[in-house]
C-alpha cells in the first residue's frame, strides 16, 4: 500500500480536488483491490468514503452493475479503477449528467498508477490548451507517419475535448492518467497504421504494424486477426457501428517518455496519436456500440487546415 499512496494522494487531492463532507465512492474490482484500497485510504482521509468491488467485466464498454452504476450517480465524487473500462459506459456519462465528477482508470495497473500519476497536472493541463488552440475550429485535420499513415478526418459540428487531469467542478470527467485532446470526427477517409500499442496485443514489436483502411467515417478493413475478431464479436451485436472511426487524439502528457504496452498510459504519451473504433457515444458522438479499441500512433506529423500542429515532446 505504501508504494502505491503517493500516486493515490496525486488522484485524489491535486486532480479530484476531493474536499471534506463530500461524498466519494471508489470503483473497483477484484483485480484492481490494491490501487482501489489506496485511493479509498487517502480518500477516507479527508472525508466520508465508500469502497465498491464487483468481479471484472468480459470487455471494454461493459455497463457495470446497476448498484454500482447508481452509487456513482449519486456521489459527489467518483474513482474507478477497473479491469475494463467504464469511459464509456452509460453508467459514466449518467454520473457526470449528475452532477458527479470523476475519474476513470481502465485497465490500470500498479506500475503504469504510479508512473502515470508521477506528474505535473497543472503543465499537462497547459499543453492541452496549447493544442486545442491549434485545432478547434479546424475544418481538417490530417495525420500522416513515416510508417505509411495518411488519413483525414472532418470533425463537423463535433467538439474538440480536453483531458487535462483536473476534475474540480461538478460534471468534470478525466481518464487517469490523464493528458491528450481529441474529438469524435463525423467523418474520416484514409489509413492509419498503428505501430505504438494496441489491445489485444500490448506494446507492438519494433516490425509489428497494424494497418487500418477507413472510408467515411467507417473502418472497412484490418489487418490484424486479433482485433478483427474484437470488432467482429461486436458487430454481431450492433452491425456496422462497431467498425465506426470513434476518435482522434493528440497525447500531451510530457512524463510518459516510452510506450509500456498499456493503451491508459501510451495514448496519453507527448508526441504521439491515437485513433480509436468503436463507441464515441461517451466522446461527443453518436454511435453506441460495446468497444471502443484504441490504437497508439507513433511519430505522427499532424496539420490542421493544412498548418503543420506545434506537438508536445516529452
Amino acid at each position: 500500500m505504501t508504494d502505491l499512496r503517493a500516486a493515490a494522494e496525486t488522484a485524489v487531492e491535486q486532480c479530484l480536488g476531493l474536499e471534506a463532507g463530500e461524498s466519494c465512492v471508489i470503483v473497483t474490482d477484484d483485480e484492481r483491490l490494491p490501487i482501489g484500497e489506496a485511493l479509498y485510504e487517502v480518500a477516507c482521509e479527508r472525508t466520508d468514503a465508500t469502497l465498491l468491488r464487483y468481479p471484472p467485466g468480459d470487455q471494454h464498454g461493459e455497463e457495470p452493475p446497476s448498484p454500482v452504476a447508481a452509487a456513482m450517480k449519486d456521489a459527489d465524487v467518483f474513482l474507478a479503477p477497473t479491469t475494463k473500462s467504464l469511459s464509456h459506459t452509460r453508467a459514466r456519462g449518467a454520473a457526470n449528467d449528475a452532477g458527479a465528477r470523476g475519474a476513470t482508470l481502465p485497465g490500470i495497473t500498479e506500475d503504469v498508477f504510479t508512473t502515470g500519476l508521477d506528474a505535473d497536472y497543472e503543465t499537462i493541463a497547459q499543453h492541452c490548451e496549447d493544442v486545442l488552440a491549434q485545432v478547434e475550429g479546424a475544418d481538417e485535420l490530417r495525420v500522416t507517419t513515416p510508417a505509411g499513415t495518411d488519413i483525414t478526418f472532418e470533425p463537423g459540428e463535433r467538439e474538440w475535448r480536453d483531458d487535462t487531469g483536473i476534475v474540480h467542478e461538478p460534471g468534470d470527467f478525466s481518464n487517469l492518467p490523464a493528458g491528450e485532446v481529441f474529438v469524435s470526427p463525423e467523418d474520416a477517409n484514409g489509413t492509419y497504421v498503428v505501430d505504438g500499442t494496441m489491445m489485444p496485443h500490448g506494446l507492438l514489436a519494433e516490425d509489428e504494424q497494424l494497418r487500418f483502411e477507413v472510408e467515411d467515417g467507417y473502418v472497412t478493413d484490418i489487418s490484424d486477426s486479433g482485433v478483427r475478431e474484437q470488432v467482429e464479436a461486436a458487430s454481431d451485436q450492433v452491425g456496422r457501428d462497431a467498425y465506426n472511426l470513434a476518435e482522434l487524439g493528440i497525447g500531451t502528457n510530457v512524463a510518459v517518455t516510452d510506450l509500456v504496452g498499456s493503451v491508459l498510459l501510451d495514448e496519453k504519451a507527448a508526441g504521439t496519436v491515437h485513433i480509436a473504433i468503436g463507441d464515441d457515444a461517451g466522446i461527443g458522438g453518436d454511435t453506441d456500440a460495446p468497444l471502443h479499441l484504441d490504437g497508439i500512433v507513433r511519430e505522427p506529423t499532424v496539420y490542421a487546415d493544412g498548418e503543420e500542429v506545434d506537438l508536445p515532446q516529452a
